[in-house]
């Protein structure tokens, strides 16, 4: 199969599909790989390593995409890419297709076979390749958090861990799972007072076994975020419901009720983002202020530390996109029921029901099972 990696055009976006140590397996297993002019040179990924490991270097994007039979990335595809996308090609990258209905018509227009990062799952019923970037995102936010915490930056002044004499800032964590145990790591190791909501009291005892009841464990209800947003300096939301659109938990009513120069980091945007006064911002334009709290809410956060995250989100990844170069996307699903549940879009059926939840009606979608897709 040839495999083409195109370079990420997203605002500020640096990661890379796929590593030269990753070229290097696909060439092992037989494969060809084409790889966009300097796609990863902004993170230390020349184009001499790419060749080096058996790689051909195309000049521009275009060319990736009318020749490549799969192409591997890491954002969702932007417009222009989408119109260069083809029926019997396939697409492996994060897709974020339930907040996004102008991507999702697209993609079911281009024919192409679209397998999403974020909705592959394992043999725990968990998502191994949206993993790696919760783990990311998730030390990213508190330590956004309390970059913004600084009077300069729009904050209260406020320094998490606090000195001795002066207590800590409060850390409030909504949602228990990946993002919100790496945002707790973060929070303990800066000295802050961490609290963690989650619904699932199972969940909740595991935390407090992993913290050694450092943190507090609390269930979540609307009472409990709205009595302990309004006395926390950084509110991260760490929610996420598998392929659709995130839950607004945090309303506009609690952030007007928050303290003055507090910061909310919403991990939840790719998702349409957990908080009701989110809205999708940039690395070049991170925050902006709502009834004096500053909102981060950063679309694309690992690509702030584009090196770490492409090598981690490649340990993951590249497992299933070798399976899908050997056997051929549609065998390599039919054996692999986790991969299967990656297939967003084939061939212009939406095969992900909590797309078709999301966008069904205003898009006139209808949800095919993925399987029938397949066999069509």
């Amino acid at each position: 199969m040839l495999i083409g990696v195109p370079k990420e055009i997203k605002n500020h976006e640096y990661r890379v599909g796929l590593t030269p140590a990753a070229v290097k397996e696909f060439v092992i297993h037989g494969h060809s790989v084409l790889v966009e002019d300097n796609a990863g040179t902004a993170i230390g990924f020349t184009n001499e390593e790419y060749i080096a490991a058996g790689a051909d270097i195309a000049p521009d994007a275009a060319t990736v995409f009318a020749k490549a039979e799969m192409i591997v990335k890491v954002k969702e595809p932007q417009e222009n890419e989408c119109k260069m996308l083809r029926k019997g090609q396939t697409l492996y990258t994060y897709l974020h297709l339930a907040p996004d209905p102008k991507q999702t018509q697209l993609l079911i227009e281009s024919g192409a076979t679209c397998i999403a990062y974020e909705t592959v799952t394992d043999n725990r019923n968990a998502l191994p390749l949206l993993a790696p970037m919760s783990e990311v995102a998730g030390r990213m936010a508190v330590q956004a958090g309390a970059h913004y915490l600084e009077k300069a930056q729009g904050g209260s002044g406020t320094l998490l861990g606090g000195v001795p004499g002066v207590a800590p800032g409060k850390v409030l964590i909504i949602g228990g799972g990946v993002v919100g145990t790496n945002s707790a790591k973060m929070a303990l190791g800066l000295g802050a007072d961490v609290t963690i909501l989650d619904r699932s009291l199972p969940r909740l005892r595991e935390l407090d076994d992993i913290f050694d009841g450092r943190v507090k464990t609390v269930f979540s209800t609307v009472d409990a975020i709205e009595h302990y947003s309004s006395k926390a300096d950084l509110v991260v939301g760490a929610v996420l419901v598998p392929g659709a659109t995130a839950p607004k938990l945090l309303t506009a009513e609690h952030v007007k009720n928050m303290k003055e120069g507090s910061v909310v980091v919403d991990v939840a945007i790719d998702q349409g983002g957990c908080f009701e006064t989110s809205k999708a911002t940039t690395h070049q334009d991170p925050v902006y202020i709502v009834d004096g709290v500053v909102h981060y809410c950063v679309a694309n956060m690992p690509g702030g530390v584009a090196r770490t995250s492409t090598m981690a989100l490649n340990n993951a990844t590249l497992p299933f996109g070798l399976a899908l170069a050997n056997k051929g996307p549609k065998q390599a699903m039919l054996d692999d029921a986790h991969l299967l549940n990656g297939l967003n879009v084939h061939e212009g059926k939406i095969t992900y029901k909590a797309v078709v939840d999301a966008l069904g009606k205003s898009l006139g979608l209808t949800y095919t099972d993925p399987k029938t897709a397949l066999n069509a």
